[in-house]
């Protein structure tokens, strides 16, 4: 009994195994994008490249704080040293404890806290910037794999659609040769056309399989799990209708694409870093202060028995005469006699240091050229990204165009010649033709659409309008 408990305990174990294994996640496009952005690791970094652009903000603000530093030290002298009420060197060991407060304020740096300050928004500028187009880019690249995927998806129902056709074709012919109207050559052929064409789905499969693979990749979750990636509900009407101008998408780029932007907001922060730099040519004056003490185990005071008439006190003596001392305790010491306090008013004027700031002077000039250079190198690489996204849009209308032209013409050709052969007025090889031109063609209509979606999106990548977190078809 114990035995069927377990051995029924055991299967329903293992079918509700099964059934969760069978299970398929369906991912649409947004939800794909979604993933992708919490998931790629680029963005995270790009993140956190933003937390610390913030953090040097604040910290650039403290600045025009003053500082406050405690400090608390220990010391032991040991050898000679001079006694004062018997007036002779003594071999002893002395303990001391010191200990204080200080602050400062720089009063002028020529402006070197402010253009820091200045300098740190600009690079969180440069580094929001950053992180916008991280952010379009995984937007871009999952979209492209979601089509590679959807497109191979239907690939795939042609193929398997060719098969089921040539297969129906293969059953005709087969009757045909029984009965002795068609030669068994036919068959034959057919035959060895519907195992290219189960080899053509078996390819079809392999390539969705793997633009599956590489998109759960994309996205970075459990590749183990099944996925089903669903179609969008996209009209194809509506593509290939926008009349884009090429000036107006240029002018559009330049302003909007957060590449751009980030080097526009880098150029000003080491335009800051050089006024920074040559701030270190001119004096700066600062303001210092400090409340410090000390004490040790040797600081004797003299043992006062009574005053003179005139004030002068008198000392407590021993027998040879020598004036009788007492130790002095720490608490006096430390946090009576021996407060010191101070204030400072410091000015430093540069005269020469061995030209360190002059080279500082040089690096930050050559940081800042060169960050111009980049910065139209940029803008020349998305002049001629948009042209060649717009050049390519324009090419793909007119292939969709040819394509669509192609498959009415080529169905028409199929279903005549399948009519021809049918009355015996067309042989196997012109039907075999015919439908391997209505394949292609369908082929060619469904890439032609999917490289139209393709190209509007990355045309909106190239412009900068990727910005947001749909993406709609």
């Amino acid at each position: 009994m114990k035995k069927l408990f377990l051995l029924a305990a055991f299967s329903v174990l293992f079918i509700s195994t099964s059934i969760t294994a069978q299970q398929k996640r369906t991912i649409t496009l947004n939800e794909a994008i979604q993933l992708a952005l919490e998931n790629n690791y680029q963005l995270k970094q790009a993140e956190n490249n933003l937390d610390l652009a913030e953090y040097r903000i604040l910290s650039e603000k403290a600045d025009f704080l003053p500082s406050l530093n405690a400090s608390l030290n220990g010391s032991r002298n040991t050898g000679n040293q001079f006694n004062n009420n018997t007036g002779n060197f003594v071999n002893e060991t002395i303990y001391g404890v010191g200990g204080g407060l200080n602050t400062s304020l720089v009063i002028f740096s020529g402006f070197e806290n402010i253009n820091s300050l200045r300098a740190s928004e600009q690079d969180k500028i440069s580094s929001e910037e950053s992180l916008r187009r991280a952010k379009e880019t995984v937007i871009f690249n999952t979209a492209s794999s979601y089509l590679q995927v959807l497109l191979d998806q239907q690939l795939l129902e042609i193929s398997r659609s060719n098969l089921e056709t040539s297969r129906n074709l293969l059953e005709q012919i087969k009757a045909q040769v029984e009965v002795g109207s068609r030669p068994s050559v036919d068959q034959y052929n057919q035959e060895a056309q519907v195992a290219n064409d189960e080899l053509q789905v078996t390819n079809s499969e392999n390539a969705l399989s793997l633009s599956k693979l590489r998109l759960v990749r994309q996205l970075q979750i459990d590749p183990l799990l099944e996925y089903e990636f669903q179609l969008p509900n996209f009209d194809t009407e509506d593509f290939g209708d926008e009349n884009y101008m090429l000036a107006d998408l240029v002018d559009q780029a330049l302003i909007t694409r957060s590449d751009i932007r980030s080097e526009q907001a880098n150029i000003k922060s080491l335009k800051l870093r050089e006024k920074i730099a040559k701030s270190a040519l001119m004096p700066s004056l600062s303001l210092n202060g400090g409340l410090n003490s000390s004490a040790n185990d040797n600081t004797d005071e003299p043992v006062i028995i009574g005053f003179e008439n005139d004030g002068t006190p008198i000392f407590e003596r021993d027998n040879e005469g020598n004036v009788v001392t007492t130790p002095v305790s720490f608490n006096d010491q430390f946090f009576d006699r021996n407060i010191r306090t101070s204030l400072t008013l410091n000015l430093s004027v540069p005269i020469f240091n061995k030209l360190n700031r002059s080279l500082g002077i040089q690096q930050a000039e050559v940081q800042y050229k060169n960050a111009q250079l980049s910065l139209e190198n940029t803008e020349l690489q998305v002049i001629q990204e948009v042209t060649q996204a717009n050049n390519d849009y324009s090419s793909v209308i007119k292939q969709l165009e040819a394509s669509e032209k192609s498959l009415i013409a080529s169905r028409k050709a199929f279903e005549t010649q399948q009519e021809r052969y049918n009355v015996g007025a067309s042989t196997l090889i012109e039907l075999s033709q015919a439908q391997t031109n209505f394949v292609q063609a369908q082929s060619n209509r469904t890439q032609a659409l999917y490289n139209l979606i393709f190209q509007e999106k990355l045309l909106d990548y190239y412009v900068g309008k990727l910005s947001g977190d749909d993406v709609e078809f």
